[in-house]
Parts: C-alpha cells; structure tokens; sequence
C-alpha cells in the first residue's frame, strides 16, 4: 500500500461556489453558448426546426428543449463543419479515431486552450500535483488530446513535464528512476505494464520517487486501482474527459477519492436513460450527457458521450460544491449482450481481479457457431500459479467461473494462459472479440 497521503487542496473559487451562484452561471454562459452556435449550420438548422431561438434560452430547466448531439452528427459534419469560428480564431486541432477510419476533429481558440489547462490543473492539483513535483506523460501525443491536456494542465501548476509519449517501457522506467519522477500519467493498462516491468527486472521501490499516478483513456475498477497501488507503492486517481467536449479536465478526483468532480463552471452535465432519453434518478446509472459551456471554436450542446455513469449530487467533505460522477462502468455502445444478458467487460475485470492466481490481463471472445451464445475468457496467469499442478489449475478455473457468475450471472468457458501471453497496450486496451458479428 502507499505510504503518501494528499493534502485537501482546491486550484480556484469556481470548484466552491453555493449552488445558487453555480446555477445562475451556468444559465447565462448557456444563453451565451446557444447564441454562438447560431454560427454552426447543423445547429442553425437543429434549432430552426425545433423553433429555438436563443432569446427563448433564459434558464437550465431550458436545456431540456435543446436537441441532442451524437458523434454520427460530428461524423457527418466532418472536418471542421462544427466550427462557430473562422479558421484564423483557431489555434489548435484534435481529434478522436473512429471506426470509418476518419477521425472526429476538434479545433480550439488560444482561449480554449488557456481554459483547457486550467481544468486540468484542477484535478491534478485535487490529486496531490505541487509545482516543486515533475511528471512523466506516458500518454501518446499527436491528435489525441490525453498528452497535451495534462502536459499543459502540469505546466500550468508550475510543475515540470518530461513529456516520455507512449511506449518503450524500459525506456519510461529509466526515466521514471533516473529523473526521480513524483508522478505517473498514462492508462491503467499501461501502468501494469509498467509494475511488471520493475517487478519482472526486480527493481526495488527503492529506485523509484513515484507518489501519485494519474489514469485515463479507458475504464478501469476499483480492483485494478488496489493492485496498481499496492505494486507501486502509490496513490492513483481516475480523471475523466473526451475529445468532443473538450478533452481530459470534464471532471477528476479530489484527495477524498469518491468520485469525480465535475467542472459545472465548463460543463452542464445530464444523466439519461439511454433508451427513453428520459433523465434518471439521482445516484442511478445513466448515459452522460454534456453542454460546453466555455468553449469558442467548436461548442457542442447536449452531446451523448454513451458513457455509462451515475452521478452524486450529495457534497463532498472536501469542501467542493460540484456534482460528482461515480467511475465509467461502460459504454451503451460496448455493452455486449451474452445470451440475453446485458455485460460489461469491466464487470469481468472486477471478478478476475478477486481471484488470488490471475492477472489483471484478459481477453472475451465471443461466438456463436451454432445459434447459441459461447462466450470465453482467456485470464492469464501469474508466474506462480503457473507452475501449480493439474489439481491447483483446475481449482483455480473454478474459483474464476464462480467469481464472474457471481458479478455478471453467466457461465462463460475458461481458458488459463501463461504469463504475459496476452497483448499489451500502451493506449486504450482492447478487451473483447466478438465474432458473432462476422458469422451473422
């Protein structure tokens, strides 16, 4: 376990304002969002044939009368058909890989990018970064925004920035030890990568400086979060963020740890049901929804992020006033349905990752070679179970069988491989194949 505690520190006033002043905020930076994208033909277009207007936007419970924005709009309005600027305003792109091959561009104004580093300032000032620290980024940088939001958001605490990019693992460990690096950005994926490496080369903790790591990218448990710490020695927090909104900085974890403040100064946030698009209860999981409420090159209104969360309105003990969201548990459109059950991949990962024996590495493959659902999980094993007999290797499949009907209520098939035989991600971690998708 760590040994580092993180003091109770807020960046800016913005993350305590009463929830009346919040409100009254966010209701005129609407009105001001919606006046701005009256530039932007698809929402001229959306607005017009709802019969909005932006004089008829005067408070929140407006927002309602707003239509949404999914990522085929952004698609279909590729590359730059969303901007509410010239393209001399715009100081920057981005942009998010999808499945067409093109990726969703983004663009930023100077003060864009000033406002971008700011909300991550926040969140990693909430998790413990003091400007004396330095941080190496082990994200990748180009078109994704992971790399240069938290570089900037570190610069902008006055920390200093050894910008590693993603990759060459025994690469990032010299660094780590030969800079006596304070914290770690990346995945969580990788940062398992990163534990095996040291642990594989018997590196003591000894060498290493590391406090604090920060993860996003991909969904991650509470599971792989202890053994991440409990390998390291150190305190992770999760972050939370997307390209089409803004980029990492929508909302990150205090030093309280229970959940993710949200930025509400930047950001209205919704949590609906995907199917009715009705709201759902507070504390009850729903699909996030967001409005850009600072944004000038590209606004977005009501974006459907398909990122499955619960949000909790209750106050934090660390003085905040923000709406907090729990961790990703999914997405609605990577939510598999297995013989008529809903399934996340991250509910197998929270049962493998109770079983002693197994690493937290896996892979779900999915078929149906005769109209009937099998669904395998090949689980790696640690180099000590490994070696275990026939009996403890049997034993060992039972337990894991019994752990995931036990979270998801399906019997999958199965399948032990040996140690650091399945592949490893410096990015996002591709956990499922589904074949049935190539026989239907």
């Amino acid at each position: 376990m760590s040994t580092f505690v993180v003091e109770n520190r807020i960046w800016d006033k913005a993350e305590t304002l009463p929830r009346h002043e919040l409100v009254a905020l966010q209701s005129a930076k609407l009105k001001e969002t919606v006046e701005r994208v009256q530039n932007v033909p698809f929402y001229k277009k959306a607005f017009s044939e709802a019969g909005i207007t932006p004089e008829k936007i005067n408070s929140l419970d407006d927002l309602q009368r707003l239509p949404f924005t999914t990522k085929a709009d952004l698609r279909e309005q590729y590359p730059l058909n969303m901007l509410a600027v010239d393209r001399s305003e715009v100081a920057r792109y981005h942009g998010s890989s999808g499945t067409t091959g093109k990726p969703t561009m983004v663009a930023y104004t100077q003060n864009d990018l000033k406002v971008w580093a700011n909300l991550c300032a926040r969140f990693l000032t909430g998790g413990g970064l003091l400007p004396e620290h330095s941080v190496q980024i082990a994200f990748g940088y180009g078109l994704f925004t992971g790399g240069f939001g938290l570089h900037y958001g570190a610069e902008r605490v006055g920390a200093s920035v050894i910008p590693a990019a993603a990759g060459n693992t025994p690469k990032q460990i010299m660094l780590m030890m030969d800079m006596q690096v304070d914290a770690l950005v990346c995945t969580p994926s990788y940062a398992l990568t990163l534990s095996e490496f040291i642990i594989q080369n018997d590196i003591p903790r000894s060498a290493l400086n590391l406090k604090y790591a920060h993860f996003g990218g991909e969904p991650w448990t509470e599971g792989m979060r202890t053994r991440i710490e409990d390998e390291l020695g150190i305190l992770c927090f999760n972050n939370y963020g997307l390209s089409e909104v803004i980029g990492p900085g929508v909302s990150g974890e205090c030093a309280v740890r229970d959940g993710m403040h949200i930025s509400e100064d930047a950001f209205i946030v919704e949590c609906i049901n995907p199917d009715t698009l009705e709201p759902v209860e507070p504390g009850e999981e729903g699909e996030l929804v967001f409005t850009s409420l600072c944004k000038e090159a590209m606004p977005i209104i009501r974006y459907r992020t398909r990122d499955i969360a619960a949000l909790k309105p209750e106050p934090c003990t660390c003085g905040r006033t923000t709406i907090r969201m729990d961790r990703v548990t999914g997405r609605s459109d990577d939510m598999l349905i297995i013989k008529g059950v809903n399934l996340y991949p991250s509910q197998v990962e929270q049962a493998l990752l109770r079983v002693e024996g197994t690493a937290p590495h896996y892979l779900i493959e999915i078929d149906r070679p005769d109209r009937t659902d099998v669904a395998t999980i090949k689980v790696e094993m640690t180099d000590k179970s490994f070696s275990s007999s026939m009996k403890e290797l049997q034993e060992l499949k039972e337990k894991i069988d019994h752990a995931v009907k036990g979270t998801t209520g399906l019997h999958m098939n199965i399948e032990l491989v040996s140690p650091n035989s399945l592949e490893r991600f410096i990015g996002k971690a591709q956990r499922v194949i589904d074949k049935r998708k190539l026989n239907d």
